[in-house]
């Protein structure tokens, strides 16, 4: 039977499958418990773009006519996922968070769509970002203002802002997003939830680019694990992807054990940005207690970021967005976000070796962080020096020339190519979530799952997830 008094879209993936395969449950009654607690929580954190309730119902439908069949398709049927806009649906407008892009249905599924169609999964729906994801916050001139269930006044992050809202409200167990400096580990971490930012390729993506990641946001470790086994197969469209590899998900809970004699690096201060803030040091000190206590060897490190590297990169994106915005019309130009449009203009007099300077920064950034994480198994830090900001600001310092100050501890593993996950360590005395990230080597993305799994074991207790507010 499925967890006693647990609600049906409390459920996480394995439980459900489990319960599907006993015939205890059906997808059909599983989705319907999901957007009915959707419809509860929706008008107040705006997590969601193409809620569709009867298309959704119509893909559960066809999940339970192949389980009654005992033909299930893949490890996901009928588990219910929610979708970042920014990860191509066929047949759906992709607005990019923004009011200036055109309303052009997509030709085709993008990879990690596609996979969790492949798998069974019931998409319930799209999820929000904000203007061409280029913030850490729900603040959209497209979507309505997306919320941090844990507190309505704060974001839940980005851009991955409504794949983290809607994990933490129980909109299902599995959520998919994207990150390119720090937008799933960011939301996971002030959304108090799991998320995995792979190797750069493991999951195909499409359109490819440096830093960019595909990736789970869940409840638990278990259930980012069971993703993983879809969202990594083969596909030909990303020319950046890592060739397949078989890899053992399913062994993502290894026990406490694992940690006993690791060497893991304790990252406390960026070295650019936001200097970290008291609650949040205090968390993670205890985190690293924790590992110590499991039998790792927990040594402090140096900063290895640079605020030249930090502002090198913001520099690069600023030009590329400056591009992009110049090519649009004026009156598409002046319906993104303020903030974005002066962020991106404040690049317009940079010359040819300034802008060539400031893309340098990425391949600084990679070299750094490979040498610097290279004498440890894996290295903890924040996930970001503070927790959820005021929801109607863009960034936590609300400037757009200092924009990037909240992503010293997530962006170098994006130009790294390392894998990294954020899982919640803690509460500030106001009850928002504390984000402890754990980095691993190239490639071993297994790795830091079966470490984050330990630490999920010794952690504190967890409060219970926030409940929407009463009618």
């Amino acid at each position: 039977m499925s967890t006693p008094g647990v609600a049906l879209h409390d459920l996480g993936a394995h439980e459900l499958i489990a319960a599907y395969q006993r015939r205890d449950l059906s997808p059909v009654e599983v989705t319907q418990s999901v957007l009915a607690h959707m419809e509860r929580w929706e008008p107040h954190i705006h997590a969601t773009y193409l809620l569709r309730p009867e298309l959704a119902l119509e893909q559960a439908r066809a999940c339970e006519a192949r389980w009654q069949r005992n033909d299930p398709c893949g490890a996901l049927d009928g588990v219910p996922v929610t979708i970042k806009e920014n990860l191509a649906t066929r047949g759906d407008p992709m607005p990019l968070g923004t009011r200036a892009t055109d309303l052009t249905p997509a030709s085709a599924d993008a990879p990690p769509a596609a996979r969790l169609f492949e798998a069974g999964a019931v998409m319930v729906c799209k999820t929000t970002m904000p203007d061409y994801g280029m913030l850490s916050s729900g603040l959209s001139s497209f979507h309505p203002l997306a919320r941090n269930p844990w507190d309505l006044s704060k974001t839940p992050g980005g851009s991955s802002a409504g794949g983290g809202a809607a994990a933490a409200a129980g909109y299902g167990p599995l959520h998919m997003g994207t990150d390119i400096g720090g937008s799933l580990r960011l939301p996971a971490g002030w959304c108090g939830i799991f998320s995995l930012k792979p190797s750069l390729g493991r999951i195909p993506i499409d359109p490819p680019y440096t830093g960019r990641a595909a990736g789970p946001m869940t409840r638990t470790v278990a259930d980012s694990a069971l993703m993983m086994q879809a969202l990594t197969l083969p596909d030909a469209r990303d020319s950046m992807s890592l060739p397949y590899q078989p890899i053992a998900w399913d062994q993502f809970d290894r026990g406490v054990g694992i940690l006993r004699g690791l060497k893991v690096g304790l990252l406390m201060e960026a070295g650019c940005g936001l200097p970290v803030e008291p609650e949040v040091r205090a968390a993670i000190e205890r985190a690293a207690r924790i590992f110590e206590r499991a039998g790792a060897i927990v040594e402090p490190m140096s900063p290895f970021m640079t605020q030249a590297m930090l502002d090198g990169m913001d520099h690069a994106w600023r030009m590329r967005s400056h591009m992009d915005l110049s090519a649009l019309p004026a009156d598409k130009k002046a319906s993104v976000l303020p903030y974005i449009q002066q962020w991106a203009d404040s690049a317009a007099g940079m010359s040819g070796p300034q802008v060539f300077a400031a893309f340098s920064q990425f391949h600084a950034t990679r070299v750094a962080t490979v040498r610097a994480c290279q004498p440890y198994d894996y290295v903890i830090s924040p996930t970001s020096p503070m927790p959820a900001f005021a929801a109607e600001l863009p960034s936590p310092t609300n400037d757009p020339l200092r924009p990037l100050e909240h992503i010293g501890f997530t962006v170098p593993y994006n130009m790294s190519e390392q894998p990294a996950a954020s899982i919640n360590c803690g509460y500030t005395r106001s009850g928002l979530p504390i984000g402890l990230q754990i980095a691993g080597q190239r490639f071993d993305d297994l790795g830091v799952l079966q470490v984050s799994r330990a630490f999920e074991l010794l952690r504190d207790p967890q409060q219970p997830w926030p409940q929407p507010p009463a009618a």
